[in-house]
């Protein structure tokens, strides 16, 4: 299995949009309604949003495939971060969040996360940051020991809203 990651262009908003809805469900805890996460993908991650979020200067996709067929994908998005506990959680200027990072469902241990990472922390470096956080949900086991063998440390706590229900997430962030 190759796992290739590219920097996602305009005509991936439906494929972004495709992987997303898969994929976004897996990472929220246990008890979350199907109702909110529906509500979640049709408010931030229709087809639509990704060609707003592609068109963003602010922000760059990256799509990890294998043999051709899409298997995940991340986004960053550059600049001060807009949550003040994130605000004061982050150490390192300038910063990048690590918005989103999803794998589909049987791609995880392939090492397709570890080269969709990969690629997306050398594109921060490249776009001048010092520091990546990202937020993650205290009760994804499994993403934060990825993040945490990564090297993203914990420093802070804040709060993530999926539709009607108000989640705990860890924020964590690696300096570089």
């Amino acid at each position: 299995m190759g796992v290739s990651v590219r920097r996602a262009g305009a005509a991936d908003a439906a494929t972004l949009h495709g992987v997303a809805a898969a994929t976004f469900g897996l990472a929220c805890p246990p008890g979350t309604l199907p109702s909110d996460i529906d509500a979640f993908i049709g408010e931030h991650l229709s087809e639509e949003r990704f060609g707003e979020y592609l068109a963003d200067e602010a922000r760059a996709l990256l799509l990890a495939e294998v043999d051709g067929e899409a298997v995940g994908y991340s986004m960053l998005v550059f600049g001060e971060p807009a949550d003040a506990a994130v605000a004061s959680a982050v150490s390192a200027r300038p910063t990048a969040e690590l918005s989103k990072i999803y794998l589909m469902e049987g791609r995880h241990g392939s090492g397709a996360g570890q080269a969709l990472m990969t690629a997306t922390l050398d594109e921060a470096r490249q776009r001048g940051v010092a520091s990546v956080w990202l937020g993650v949900n205290q009760q994804n086991v499994r993403a934060n020991r990825f993040y945490e063998k990564t090297g993203f440390a914990r420093v802070g706590v804040k709060t993530f809203v999926v539709g009607s229900q108000t989640h705990d997430d860890f924020v964590r962030e690696l300096a570089f």
